[in-house]
Formats: structure tokens, C-alpha cells, sequence
């Protein structure tokens, strides 16, 4: 993304606890309106880095530029254009709710005349009209959720920084959760920190992953889960589907399995190969070949198996699974 694009800017950002570094040469942008995942293991450094990214911890080395302007030399009005939910919300459980949002609109220095409309508005997005009077201590682990939420969107903040805004829901309340955030999106860009890959599937555009960390990786999640490798089932046998592919360009095809005379063979793919027209002409060549075919179609990674081989100590192929892309 070029700067213009860019909602968020982050350059060879580094912090280190002592001897321990935490985060070491983190480099990534985020376009306007993208929503983004942000996953690792506990202690892969995703937490330090969102903390980095809010003005919370500053960093030993690299530097946070939202909207165009640096954390450092712009650091208020930064802020002010960033909403932020950390994992455990420091919350005041005697307070009601909307003293709570009062006092929070207050810190984030939004002026007295609209404090209220902002607080009805939050209340609003985020179902709490009915519980706006009821101290914090009397809510369900869902309801402080959604004020954490609430205080988070206050003033309208273009650039949203959740950690673990699901932790504890139950199903009900992880569903109503993911709306609520499918809505915020709309009016701004979204870094969402997660161990919940059904979360990232579900909400996210883009995966960023990190490991002891450093940024491992950095995709789309439609291309992340695309993988470089076809699955053909078919009636020709290893020696025969070979020989047919051979005019594809020497193309070799590994046999996983044979079932009641199905054989199951995945076929590794050039960088940037054309899936759609390779797919026509493997099947043109079976039939040619005499062969019988049964399924033909582009493999997919599954995210939870990718994301544990880009933790484990050396970084592999993902495990993968089938399904008719």
C-alpha cells in the first residue's frame, strides 16, 4: 500500500522487555476499511504490538503512522482517530454504564455539547439502551463486552484496535459479537487479535501472523486458503494419469489413497499457474487416456493447520484439505 492508500503504517517496529524481545522488526500496512487478524501463539508479541500501535508502550526501534501521521510527533491527535479494546478492560464496576461511556467520552476529549449524543449513539450499535442505567458489577461478561466495545467507537475513531473482543462469549454472545463488528467495519478499519481461526474466517479480509515476534506472514485470506495444489480422483492408475499429463509440461501427479476403485491423487502447480484452464486440460487428458474421472478441483488450506505450522519452530507447508473451490 502506498502512504496515501494506507490507514496504518507500521516500520521495522521493535521492543524489547530486558533481554527478551518481544517484537523484533515488525513491518505491515492497512488500507481504509480493511479488517485485519492479527494471530499468534501467547507471547508471539501480538499484545506488545497493539499496545505500540495505541501509543500505550513506545517502541525501542520503528515507527506508527495512522492516517498519515506519526505516533511520535502527533501522539493526541493520533489517538483521538483510535479506539481500543484490550483483552481485559479496566472498567470501574460501581459506575452505570452511561457514567462509565461519560467519563471514557470525557478522556478522549470529546467536547461536553456532544458527549451525550455520542453516548446514545454507542448505546445504540451496541444493544446497551436497555441496561444504560445498571452498574457495570451487575452485567454479564457479555454486556461488558459490548461496553468495552462501546467506549472503543467512541468518537468515531477511523482506525478500531480489539484484543480478543469475543474471550468468554458464549455462542449467542460470540454471533451477536461478530455483527456488531461486521457493522463497525463499515465506517472504519479493524485489527482484530484473535485465537479463534472461525473468528478470522469469519470477520476478517487479510491474516497477519506472528511467531517469537517477528511477521511471519502477510495474505489475503482468499489467497491464504488457496493452495498451489489440484486434487484429481480418478479411474487410471498412477503409471497412466502420468503418462497422460506428460504433454502438460512433465507434470507429476503423487497417489494418496484408493478407494473402491477411486484413485486420489494431488498434483502440485506451477506459481501463478491458470487453475481453470490446467483443470480442462487434465480432464481432456483422462479422457483421452480412456480414464474415468471423478473430481477435479483446487486445494484448500486449513487455516487452523496453517496457522500451527507458521508457530512451530520451523515454518513448513500447511496441512491441507479438500474442497471444491
Amino acid at each position: 500500500l502506498s502512504g496515501e492508500d494506507a490507514m496504518l503504517e507500521v516500520s521495522q517496529l521493535s521492543r524489547s522487555y530486558g533481554d527478551f524481545k518481544a517484537v523484533d522488526d515488525v513491518s505491515f500496512a492497512v488500507g481504509s476499511g480493511e479488517i485485519v487478524g492479527l494471530l499468534g501463539h501467547n507471547g508471539a508479541g501480538k499484545t506488545t504490538v497493539m499496545k505500540m500501535l495505541t501509543g500505550y508502550l513506545e517502541p525501542d526501534e520503528g515507527s506508527v503512522v495512522v492516517a498519515g501521521n506519526a505516533l511520535t510527533t502527533h501522539l493526541k491527535k493520533v489517538q483521538r482517530e483510535i479506539g481500543y479494546l484490550p483483552e481485559n478492560l479496566p472498567v470501574y464496576p460501581e459506575m452505570t454504564v452511561a457514567d462509565y461511556l461519560d467519563y471514557a467520552a470525557r478522556l478522549k476529549g470529546i467536547r461536553s455539547a456532544n458527549v451525550n449524543a455520542e453516548i446514545s449513539r454507542v448505546a445504540g450499535e451496541t444493544d446497551l439502551n436497555e441496561k444504560i442505567v445498571d452498574p457495570i458489577a451487575t452485567l454479564s461478561r457479555g454486556y461488558r463486552q459490548r461496553v468495552g466495545v462501546a467506549q472503543a467507537i467512541l468518537g468515531q475513531p477511523r482506525l478500531l484496535i480489539l484484543d480478543e473482543p469475543t474471550n468468554g462469549l458464549d455462542p449467542t454472545q460470540t454471533e451477536q459479537m461478530r455483527q456488531l463488528l461486521r457493522s463497525i467495519a463499515q465506517q472504519a478499519t479493524v485489527i482484530l487479535s484473535t485465537h479463534i481461526m472461525q473468528e478470522v474466517q469469519a470477520l476478517c479480509d487479510r491474516v497477519l501472523m506472528l511467531r517469537g515476534g517477528r511477521l511471519e506472514l502477510d495474505e489475503p485470506l482468499n489467497q491464504l486458503r488457496t493452495s498451489d495444489r489440484l486434487s484429481i480422483e480418478t479411474s487410471l492408475d498412477l503409471n497412466a494419469l502420468n503418462t497422460s499429463l506428460f504433454g502438460l509440461g512433465g507434470l507429476q501427479a503423487e497417489q494418496i489413497d484408493c478407494v473402491a476403485g477411486a484413485n486420489h491423487y494431488v498434483l502440485k502447480l506451477q506459481p501463478n499457474e491458470d487453475h481453470r484452464s490446467l483443470s480442462a486440460s487434465i480432464a481432456r487428458a483422462i479422457a483421452v487416456a480412456g480414464g474415468e474421472l471423478y473430481s477435479l478441483h483446487v486445494t484448500q488450506r486449513d487455516l487452523e493447520s496453517l496457522f500451527g505450522e507458521v508457530s512451530a519452530p520451523d515454518l513448513g507447508s500447511a496441512k491441507e484439505m479438500s474442497h471444491v473451490a
